[in-house]
């Protein structure tokens, strides 16, 4: 081969080379990780991953044609969210949409590199996993599930549907920011003319057993906070609370869907679909220190009246009108 052809030979392979690697990567499918607090079974669980994923498709990204989803469910397993979140970030994905502050918070000691989107997390500041609401200032940014004023709230409701209540059970997380924060909250309205009574959301029969020790007449009622034990075991504080015929406002509609009393907060599933919306701008080139924390700016008000007939319990008409729902 003559040098001149070599020369043109080697030129043009260099000059190829780029290109070719461009091409590579400009065909490479991006990746998000999904880790789940509930447990794969869990029909609530199913359907915000699908509302999620319906969200995406709808702003361009269909899972399995130009993006790949990998989803983990922890099932409020501490063991099973730190392997998940171990396998997620080996994948090393573009983005992961983070699923309550019990999966945020060991995703963020595993990486300060991934975006990561979270939803459904409580006080993501008081907590530490963001530097301010307006500028996140690291890898993580999203949407919170409310603000602390919304368990107040939940307690001026108890007294509407029950204006004769004197005692009150708030069932709270103390080992969680959310938790303290929330009944803190509730302390301010409530401290005036009202007992509070704290108990625990950690053990199923702890919890029945406190209830039970706590429930003593007509003028008792219940509010729950949120929770990641109270996501996975709604049934047991239903339960309970049926049982012994207290009033309980919830803090989601879930709470009621599987035969609790009332319930004021947040629609999560919208929650998802905002988490879809950062999702999207990030695979698109934006930084989330730079997307701001958002919280919700509606909350619904959901009634159920069979619920009120088992413990024989009139709910007021103005109520009854203000409500989104009401399951009959």
């Amino acid at each position: 081969m003559r040098r001149r052809d070599f020369i043109t030979l080697i030129c043009g392979a260099a000059a190829t080379r780029p290109l070719a690697v461009r091409a590579q990567q400009a065909h490479r499918v991006p990746r998000v990780g999904v880790l789940m607090s509930q447990g794969e079974n869990d029909p609530e669980g199913r359907a915000r991953l699908d509302v999620f994923v319906q969200a995406l498709r709808q702003l361009g990204w269909t899972d399995g044609r130009n993006v790949r989803v990998d989803t983990r469910w922890a099932a409020g397993d501490t063991a099973q969210v730190r392997r998940h979140v171990a396998e997620l970030v080996s994948l090393t994905p573009d983005v992961i949409l983070a699923t309550g502050t019990p999966v945020l918070t060991p995703l963020l000691k595993a990486t300060r590199s991934v975006p990561i989107v979270f939803v459904v997390v409580i006080d993501p500041v008081g907590s530490g996993l963001v530097k301010s609401l307006a500028q996140p200032g690291g890898n993580a940014t999203g949407f919170v599930m409310f603000e602390y004023s919304l368990a107040a709230k939940r307690l001026e409701l108890l007294k509407e549907i029950s204006p004769g209540v004197a005692r009150v059970a708030v069932l709270r997380d103390p080992s969680i920011s959310g938790g303290i924060g929330q009944f803190a909250a509730i302390q301010t309205v409530g401290s005036v003319g009202m007992e509070l009574n704290a108990i625990d959301l950690q053990d199923a029969e702890q919890i029945e057993r406190d209830i039970a020790s706590f429930a003593h007449g007509r003028n008792d009622g219940l509010i729950v906070t949120a929770s990641q034990y109270g996501a996975n075991h709604p049934e047991v504080i239903i339960a309970s609370a049926a049982r012994h015929r207290l009033c309980a406002v919830y803090p989601l509609r879930y709470f009621v869907d599987a035969g609790g009393l009332i319930s004021y907060g947040p629609n999560l599933l919208d929650q998802y679909r905002s988490g879809a919306s950062y999702v999207d701008r990030i695979l698109r080139g934006e930084n989330p220190t730079f997307l701001p924390v958002q919280a919700p700016t509606k909350y619904e008000l959901v009634v159920n009246l069979k619920s009120a007939k088992k413990i024989g319990i009139a709910l007021p008409p103005t109520l009854l009108a203000r409500a989104d729902e009401v399951i009959e």
